[in-house]
């Protein structure tokens, strides 16, 4: 073997070395948030599939990367903090987007609970929740899923390196600022989706109570219970595109700009 082949065996083992801690410091946050992303991240999901996710996107974004996370790659090892920066980063990234999963759940629950079907097939499924719930679930994975998901995820991954560099712990209040403002949005979006329902439970419980005053010896509320479950499920039907066509504004809205709050 000559000195040239020497050289540039050496010179591919560094780009090669290089290349895999680069791959190392992207995986830990793409993995981190790999557990709580929508879609990917579902309990449903085998853990070896998650896994395989993972290791798909760190090599989608990887490319991307290398330039910027060279330099904390070439330290003689990568410390402690660097693992511990890139793991918070990919939690707090897949649990601000988890939000609009769980604003579907709460907007589910709210609707359940307003037309008496909070108990309709509620252990249906991984996690416990009434079906009006897991429908608006499965049915917003679907869009997004449909909507290009991994595209605008990885590309939300290349975002967080300009807004949570690499190695670096970010500001608590910043954090705090970011996770109370997504938080307030998914309440607020929850609330919206399941405001006909609670309007028309509102309406339903007055008329029940001027009938009640006018024949108190009539049992209303049982003769009222069967209209008001068949009226949550036309409106149901009724309502759910439009209440999907809201979520998935909102989720776009979202993905475009995630770190508005953020400096």
């Amino acid at each position: 073997m000559t000195a040239d082949s020497v050289d540039l065996a050496m010179q591919l083992l560094d780009i090669t070395r290089q290349a895999l801690l680069v791959g190392f410091l992207v995986f830990l946050r793409v993995g981190a948030a790999m557990a709580l992303l929508p879609v990917f991240g579902e309990q449903s999901v085998p853990v070896r599939v998650r896994l395989a996710l993972a290791l798909a996107f760190t090599l989608i974004v990887s490319p991307a990367l290398s330039g910027r996370l060279a330099p904390l790659a070439d330290q003689a090892a990568i410390t402690g903090m660097a693992l511990a920066t890139e793991t918070l980063a990919g939690l707090a990234i897949g649990m601000v987007v988890r939000l609009f999963i769980l604003a579907l759940q709460m907007a589910g629950t709210i609707a359940a609970q307003s037309t008496s079907l909070s108990q309709f097939f509620g252990g249906a499924g991984v996690e416990p929740q009434p079906a009006i719930s897991q429908l608006l679930v499965v049915t917003g994975l679907a869009l997004a899923a449909m909507a290009g998901l991994h595209v605008k995820l990885a590309e939300l991954m290349l975002l967080s390196y300009d807004i949570l560099p690499a190695g670096q712990f970010p500001g608590a209040a910043a954090i705090s600022a970011w996770g109370l403002a997504e938080i307030t949005q998914a309440v607020a979006l929850a609330f919206s989706l399941a405001a006909p329902f609670v309007i028309a439970s509102l309406i339903y419980n007055l008329a029940l109570g001027v009938i009640n005053r006018a024949m108190p010896h009539l049992m209303v509320s049982f003769v009222g219970a069967p209209a008001l479950a068949l009226g949550g499920l036309v409106l149901l039907l009724l309502g759910l595109p439009l209440m999907m066509a809201l979520w998935v504004r909102a989720f776009d809205q979202f993905l475009a700009s995630p770190f508005t709050v953020l400096p």
